[in-house]
């Protein structure tokens, strides 16, 4: 499963440089690597909450 996640987040920042995806703080192709902290922060979160 974590692999498939991996694989969706790189897919998504392809797509962020091809064509921006126009969502709020990513309009531009440069943004791509917004992606990559978000997730970042919200694996860190996760596994800070787990027991």
């Amino acid at each position: 499963m974590t692999k498939i996640i991996g694989l969706l987040l790189i897919l998504a920042m392809v797509v962020q440089i091809i064509k921006p995806l126009g969502l709020p703080g990513l309009r531009r192709r440069r943004d791509f690597w917004k992606i990559a902290i978000i997730a970042f922060v919200i694996w860190s979160v996760t596994l800070l909450i787990r027991p």
